[in-house]
């Protein structure tokens, strides 16, 4: 009985249900929906030091920007950006989790945030190529069932120029998730391959790294 328990809370708390499936994994957050920003507890100071400042700077001089925040959760994102300075573009909020999103966008409303909400999969996003600054994935990117085929697509929506802004896993934590976590070379060598100029890593919080990178100018036709 104590072993079952005990895989039991490996596979549904410290894994959040990534072994079992991407169903699993969107009922876990659909449940905890009302309650997750009063588990992750989200330091206002840090998300914008640690986010919000960070993707300002990089987007300076682009009009308008487009970002795209991919398994947006409850819209840690836009309160990041927006509390770190004036923003006049669009932060669209991807999700499969449909009360994550509500959540999100009630708090949304309640600060006017300039935020657009879509219901999809990180592995087949519902936007043509090249559409957006900045493709943001905070904290999410091992609980795709899909690894590999989630960023490939955020490279695709991403224009030429725009930056990738993920996180990736480290420390004790990677041991929560065998399999499903990459080394940072490992990482950085398949975000080059999809066209990311020169990938780099940096530190961000205890148990996730900053994965960060522009995507290069497109080959000419016929290269």
């Amino acid at each position: 009985m104590v072993v079952v328990i005990a895989v039991a809370y490996w596979l549904l708390i410290l894994a959040e249900g990534a072994y079992l499936g991407a169903r699993v994994v969107t009922k876990l957050y659909d449940w905890t929906a009302a309650r997750y920003d009063g588990i992750k507890q989200f330091d206002p100071f840090y998300e914008q030091a640690l986010i919000g400042e960070p993707l300002h700077a990089a987007l300076s001089r682009v009009h308008r920007p487009r970002i795209l925040d991919v398994a947006a959760g409850t819209g840690r994102l836009p309160r990041a950006v927006l509390g770190a300075g004036e923003f006049e573009g669009t932060i669209v909020e991807l999700d499969r989790a449909r009360r994550m999103l509500t959540e999100g966008r009630a708090l949304s409303v309640a600060a006017g945030e300039p935020t657009v909400y879509a219901q999809a999969d990180a592995l087949h996003l519902p936007f043509p190529d090249g559409s957006f600054d900045a493709v943001v994935s905070l904290e999410a990117i091992e609980f795709f069932p899909g690894i590999e085929a989630a960023l490939a697509e955020m490279a695709r929506v991403l224009r030429p120029g725009g930056l990738l802004f993920i996180t990736n896993r480290k420390g004790g934590a990677r041991y929560y998730m065998p399999g499903r976590v990459r080394s940072s070379a490992r990482l950085t060598a398949f975000l080059a391959s999809l066209g990311i100029a020169d990938p780099r890593v940096s530190r961000w919080q205890v148990n996730y790294d900053l994965v960060y990178g522009r995507k290069g100018p497109e080959a000419p036709v016929g290269e």
